[in-house]
């Protein structure tokens, strides 16, 4: 069972902890789909809008407690036009996720208490029909942009590549963007194999497709 994803370097290195180490700044609201979970504010974690009600992170990000969702941002400090904030409704944490501690089936769906209003800043990103393996992907988010920097505002992104996710060897890292590939979405970052806030190890992320009959049982229920 293909759970988890591994990353290693391509152009650029992968995401760790809640920021992109490595990348460059995104061109901005170049990836609409991005979502910042919040609370009282201040960004905890990130997130994918695969529907417009719904919002994909990462089971750990609950930790945090968000109470609500910025979509349509590009820089997360200032209030920009685009930007739509909306409280959460409702989470479901994967059944399968039982210790807060450990990261297996790291996976969560944020319902919303209302729907996004899609625009040219503001879209929802597909889910893949299968796993995927070998390909050149890309991965998003705010927070920090080197080891032990200061968090960014503004979106940064990075190249990866996908690599054998039996290797994978794991100290847990934090973050719950999405890794993109061929335009739809893969993964869900879960942690850092090894060591977190380096650029020699790789991050690790919950397979997508692997939980999609578990992402159509919720959607479909509240639909």
């Amino acid at each position: 069972m293909l759970v988890f994803l591994l990353l290693s370097n391509l152009s650029f290195s992968g995401a760790v902890q809640s920021g992109i180490f490595g990348g460059r700044e995104a061109k901005p609201h170049s990836r609409p789909y991005m979502a910042s979970l919040q609370t009282g504010g201040h960004h905890v974690c990130g997130g994918v809008l695969i529907r417009q009600d719904y919002v994909l992170t990462a089971a750990h990000c609950l930790n945090d407690r968000p109470t609500e969702v910025l979509l349509g941002a590009h820089n997360i400090s200032m209030k920009e036009g685009s930007q739509q904030r909306v409280k959460i409704a409702a989470i479901h944490k994967n059944p399968l996720h039982l210790n807060p501690k450990e990261h297996l089936y790291d996976i969560m769906l944020v319902k919303l208490a209302t729907k996004a209003r899609v625009n040219g800043k503001v879209q929802v990103l597909d889910l893949p029909a299968e796993g995927a393996k070998g390909l050149e992907c890309s991965v998003a988010g705010w927070g920090m942009a080197a080891p032990k920097s200061s968090a960014q505002s503004v979106l940064q992104e990075a190249a990866v590549q996908l690599d054998d996710p039996s290797q994978c060897r794991c100290v847990f890292g934090d973050s719950g963007g999405p890794l993109v590939c061929q335009s739809k979405l893969y993964g869900i970052v879960a942690y850092t194999a090894t060591r977190c806030n380096s650029y020699r190890y790789p991050q690790v992320y919950m397979n997508v497709s692997f939980f999609l009959p578990w992402i159509r049982e919720v959607l479909e229920g509240s639909a």
